[in-house]
C-alpha cells in the first residue's frame, strides 16, 4: 500500500534566502504604501493644477459677456453659458455643444438676480461638483461627452442689467436676465499623469525590489561566510581531537564574540574531557592497589595454606575490602553531586548541635590529639542534615589525619552567614596548594600514606556538598597548622522555646547522620 509523501516545505531553509525573502516582503509593504500615497497625492494635485488653469478662461469668457461677445464654441476647456429665462444655453464650447440646434443646456441656470452681485473685488466665483444629466437628444456635437458623470465645475453670475440693451440683445438674453458661466475642469490631464507615474512607480518598485533582494542575500551571504567557517571548524572537533579552535574575526561584531564564545566553551569542554581522563585514570589506580593487596594476601594464603595466619589473612581482606567500599561510596557520591542534583533544602539544621554531637562521639586514633568543639550558640542553616553531616564528617577526618596535638572545631553566626571552622596544629598547607587540596585523588607529600585512611575524595566532596548548599568552602590562612572555613547561609534563630523543640525532628535526622557517618568510619571509611 503506498503512503502519502510527506508534505514539503515550500519556505526556504536557507538563512540567505528567508533573510532575502523577508526583505523583499518589507519592501514591498513599503513600496505599495509609498505607492498609494504618491498615486492620490499626485492626482489631488493634478485636479488642483487643472482647476487653476480654468480660471484664465472662465475670466476671459466672462470679458466677452460683459462686452456682448458670444464666445467662440472652439475652446480649450468645455464651458456653457446659461440664462434665466431659456432653454437652450447662450454659448458653448469646448466639447459641450449640442449638435441639434435648439437643445437645452446641460449645466443648471442660476436663480434671477435683482441687481449686480456684490463680491466687494469686481471678480468672484464658486466651485461645485456637479452631476452633469443625460440629454435626451441627439448629444453633444464634439467627442466629450459629461453625461453621467460629476466634474468640478468653475462659475460666476453675471447681471444682465449691467449691459446694454444692445449688449443683451446680441447674447439673445432679456435685459433683466442673469447669465452664468460654466467651466468645466477636465480630469483627463490629471488621470493621464496619474496614470503614468502609477508606471513609472511600478517598474521603479520592481526595479528597487529586485536590486534590494539581490544585495540582501549578496550581503547575508557575505556576513554568514564566518558562520560557515566556524561551522566547519566546530565539525572536526572530536573526542580524540579536542584541541580545534574556531578562527575569531578581527571585524569586532556579533560573528567576533560567537566565535570567541565557541571558543570558550571548546576550551571548558577540554579541560573537562582532561580532567574526566585524569579522574577516570585516578579511580583506576585507586581500586587497583587494595585490589592488588588483596589478591596478593589471598594469593599467598591460597599457596601456603597450612602455613598461613587465617584470622590475619582475613582480617586484612576485610581491611582492604573496607577500603573498596569506601573508595566505591565516595566515587558514587562525587558523581550524584558531578549531576548537577538541585540545591539541597531539607529543612533547618543546628549545625553548631551537629558539630557538638560529631566532636562528642569522634572516635579519634591512636595518639596524642585532642578534639575539641567551640558551639555556645546555636547555628540554624537550611539544607539536608545527612549531606551535612558527610561535610563535617570529612573535614574533622582531614584535620585528625594531619594534626599534632588538637583540632578545634568552631561554630558562630556572622551577620546573615553561619561560619564554621575547622583548625589543626599540623604541619599546615602552602598558600600555592590552597586550591590544589580540593582537586580529585590529590594527597600531599605528608599525608599520602593510604595507610592513614585518606583517599583523596574527602575534601572535594566537602566542597561540592558546601557549593550545593549555596555555601563555599576554603583553606584560609593561618599562623599553626590548617584551617578549613565552610560559609553557609543562615536561617534566624528560633525567638520561643517552643519553637527550638519545634526543630527536634531536624536534630533527630542530624543526630541519625552523624551515627551513620560514624558506623563508616568505624568500618573503615575517611575523608581526603
Amino acid at each position: 500500500m503506498n503512503t502519502a509523501e510527506p508534505r514539503r516545505r515550500r519556505w526556504p531553509r536557507s538563512v540567505r534566502a528567508r533573510t532575502a525573502l523577508a526583505v523583499a516582503a518589507a519592501v514591498t509593504v513599503a513600496l505599495a504604501a509609498m505607492g498609494w500615497w504618491l498615486h492620490h497625492d499626485v492626482y489631488r494635485q493634478s485636479t488642483q493644477i487643472a482647476r487653476d488653469q480654468a480660471l484664465a478662461p472662465l475670466l476671459a469668457l466672462v470679458d466677452q459677456v460683459r462686452e456682448g461677445v458670444v464666445p467662440s464654441p472652439r475652446s480649450a476647456v468645455p464651458y456653457e453659458i446659461v440664462a434665466t429665462g431659456r432653454p437652450t444655453a447662450v454659448a458653448s464650447g469646448g466639447g459641450t455643444e449640442a449638435s441639434t440646434p435648439g437643445s437645452r443646456h446641460v449645466l443648471p441656470a442660476p436663480p434671477p438676480l435683482s441687481g449686480p452681485v456684490d463680491t466687494g473685488s469686481g471678480w468672484y466665483y464658486t466651485q461645485h461638483h456637479i452631476r452633469v444629466p443625460e440629454r435626451r437628444d441627439d448629444g453633444l456635437a464634439g467627442g466629450f461627452d459629461p453625461a453621467g458623470g460629476t466634474y468640478p465645475v468653475l462659475s460666476t453670475d453675471i447681471w444682465a442689467g449691467e449691459l446694454s440693451s444692445g449688449q443683451a440683445a446680441a447674447l439673445g438674453v432679456a435685459p433683466d436676465a442673469t447669465l452664468r458661466v460654466h467651466v468645466v475642469v477636465l480630469p483627463d490631464t490629471a488621470e493621464a499623469i496619474t496614470d503614468t507615474i502609477d508606471v513609472l512607480l511600478l517598474r521603479a518598485g520592481l526595479v528597487s525590489l529586485v536590486l534590494i533582494s539581490a544585495v540582501t542575500y549578496l550581503t547575508v551571504r557575505v556576513a554568514l561566510r564566518p558562520v560557515e567557517a566556524i561551522r566547519a571548524a566546530t565539525a572536526s572537533v572530536t573526542a580524540s581531537d579536542p584541541t580545534e579552535r574556531v578562527t575569531v574575526p578581527a571585524t569586532g561584531h556579533e560573528i567576533t564574540a560567537l566565535a570567541t564564545t565557541i571558543n570558550t566553551t571548546l576550551q571548558r569542554l577540554d579541560e573537562a574531557a582532561a580532567r574526566q581522563r585524569r579522574f577516570v585514570a585516578d579511580a583506576a589506580h585507586e581500586l587497583r592497589s587494595p585490589l592488588t593487596a588483596l589478591l596478593a594476601s589471598l594469593e599467598v594464603a591460597l599457596a601456603y595454606p597450612e602455613r598461613t595466619d587465617w584470622p590475619g589473612a582475613v582480617t586484612t581482606a576485610a581491611r582492604q575490602t573496607r577500603r573498596l567500599q569506601s573508595l566505591t561510596e565516595d566515587l558514587l557520591l562525587l558523581a550524584r553531586l558531578d549531576a548537577h542534583a538541585p540545591t539541597a533544602d531539607g529543612g533547618s539544621v543546628d549545625l553548631a548541635a551537629l558539630a557538638s554531637r560529631l566532636v562528642e562521639r569522634y572516635d579519634l586514633p591512636d595518639g596524642p590529639v585532642t578534639l575539641a568543639a567551640d558551639t555556645t550558640e546555636r547555628a540554624y542553616v537550611s539544607g539536608d542534615a545527612g549531606d551535612l553531616g558527610r561535610l563535617l564528617r570529612n573535614l574533622v577526618d582531614n584535620a585528625a589525619r594531619h594534626a599534632t596535638n588538637r583540632v578545634r572545631v568552631t561554630v558562630r553566626n556572622q551577620g546573615e552567614e553561619v561560619v564554621l571552622s575547622v583548625h589543626d596544629d599540623g604541619p599546615g598547607i602552602p598558600d600555592e596548594k590552597s586550591e590544589h587540596v580540593f582537586e580529585r585523588f590529590v594527597r600531599l607529600d605528608d599525608a599520602r600514606s593510604r595507610d592513614r585512611g585518606g583517599t583523596g575524595l574527602g575534601l572535594p566532596i566537602a566542597r561540592e556538598l558546601a557549593h550545593r548548599h549555596r555555601g563555599t568552602l576554603f583553606l584560609v590562612p593561618s599562623d599553626v597548622g590548617a584551617c578549613f572555613e565552610l560559609r553557609l547561609p543562615g536561617l534566624p534563630l528560633p525567638s520561643t522555646p517552643d519553637a527550638a523543640t519545634a526543630s527536634a525532628p531536624e536534630q533527630a535526622s542530624a543526630r541519625l547522620a552523624v551515627r551513620a557517618a560514624e558506623l563508616r568510619r568505624i568500618s573503615g571509611s575517611g575523608g581526603g
